[in-house]
C-alpha cells in the first residue's frame, strides 16, 4: 500500500538471487550440473532447481543440456557476462567491508593533482601502505562522490550540497589554454582584458571558469564542452581558448595547445571533499599530506 492507502503497483523487475547468479555461472564453468554441484557444495538436484528458478523469473532460456553438455544460448551467453560482473561488484564489496576499508578512491573531474598528482600516489604507498589509493576520473560537479565512485573528491569550487564537507588543501593559479600561434602566446602572461573578445570554451558542471570572472561589459563569449580532449582539440584550432587551474597545464600536454598564466586573476582553492556522515579513515591522512605538498610548491 502506498502513503494514501492505494495498493502499490507489481514490480516489473524479476526478483534475481546472488545464488541463482552463482549456479549459473558454475554450471558453465565446470561444464555439467555434476561438477557444478561439487564446486558449490550443494546437490545436483538442488542446482537444477536453482536454474529452473533464474530461468522462470527471467522468462527466457539460458542453458542447452545435452547428454554430453551443457552451452549457454544466446540469452545465456548474455546474461553470465552480465552476472560475471555483478558477482565480482559483490566480492570487491564484501572484501571492502571486511577488510576495515583498506582502499581509498580519490576523485577528479579533470586534473587530479597536477603536478603533485605522481608526488602523492608515491609518498602515499610509502607511508601508508596498508591503505591502496585509487584515482578515479568522474567528470561530474563532485567528481563522483555524489555517484558513489569515490570515498575522496578532488574539486576546485565550493560544494554547496550539505551533505559534504571539505577541506582545502593548496591553491592554484589559472592559466589561459591558448593555440600555439595565437598572438597572445609569444607573451609570458597575459591579463583578463586580453581574453574578453574571445570564445572561452567552459565547462559548467564542473568547471572553474565562467563569464562572471570578467567584469559587466567585457565578458567573453562562451561554448560549452564537457569533456577535456574536446576542450584541448577546439582550442588547439585557435577558434577557442580556455581558462583553467594551473593542474591542467601539467597533467594535459598536447601539441599545438600552450597556457600562460592569468597574471589578474584570483587563484582556485583545491579542496578535498568528503561525505560529512561518513569519512574515510584516511581522510586526514590525505588532507594532511596534500597540504604539505602544495605547501612545499
Amino acid at each position: 500500500m502506498d502513503d494514501r492507502g492505494r495498493a502499490a503497483p507489481s514490480s516489473t523487475v524479476p526478483d534475481v538471487e546472488l545464488r541463482q547468479l552463482r549456479c549459473l555461472v558454475a554450471i558453465v564453468d565446470e561444464g555439467t550440473f555434476t561438477d557444478a554441484a561439487i564446486a558449490l557444495g550443494v546437490s545436483q538436484a538442488a542446482v537444477s532447481r536453482t536454474l529452473a528458478s533464474l530461468e522462470r523469473a527471467l522468462g527466457v532460456r539460458l542453458l542447452r543440456r545435452t547428454s554430453r553438455a551443457v552451452t549457454p544460448t544466446p540469452t545465456g551467453s548474455r546474461v553470465v557476462s552480465h552476472a560475471r560482473r555483478v558477482l565480482g561488484e559483490v566480492d570487491d564489496l564484501v572484501r571492502e567491508a571486511t577488510s576495515g576499508q583498506v582502499r581509498l578512491r580519490m576523485g577528479y573531474a579533470w586534473s587530479a593533482l597536477g603536478r603533485y598528482t605522481l608526488d602523492f600516489q608515491r609518498r602515499w604507498d610509502a607511508t601508508h601502505p596498508e591503505t591502496e589509493l585509487r584515482l578515479v576520473r568522474v567528470n561530474s560537479a563532485t567528481a563522483g562522490l555524489a555517484e558513489g565512485a569515490c570515498d575522496l573528491a578532488v574539486v576546485r569550487r565550493a560544494l554547496d550540497d550539505r551533505r559534504f564537507e571539505s577541506a582545502i588543501v593548496g591553491l592554484e593559479r589559472r592559466m589561459c589554454a591558448m593555440a600555439a600561434d595565437d598572438p597572445l602566446a609569444r607573451r609570458r602572461s597575459v591579463r583578463l582584458a586580453d581574453l574578453g573578445g574571445r570564445t572561452l570554451l567552459v565547462d559548467r558542471r564542473t568547471g572553474t571558469t565562467t563569464a562572471e570572472l570578467w567584469p559587466p561589459g567585457s565578458r567573453p563569449v562562451t561554448e560549452e564542452t564537457h569533456d577535456v580532449d574536446e576542450w584541448l582539440t577546439a582550442i588547439a584550432t585557435g577558434r577557442t581558448v580556455g581558462v583553467t587551474p594551473e593542474s591542467t597545464a601539467h597533467q594535459y600536454r598536447r601539441p599545438g595547445v600552450v597556457y600562460r598564466p592569468v597574471r589578474d586573476a584570483e587563484p582556485i582553492a583545491v579542496r578535498l571533499a568528503w561525505w560529512r556522515d561518513d569519512p574515510h579513515p584516511a581522510a586526514q591522512a590525505a588532507i594532511e599530506l596534500l597540504t604539505a605538498l602544495y605547501r612545499s610548491g
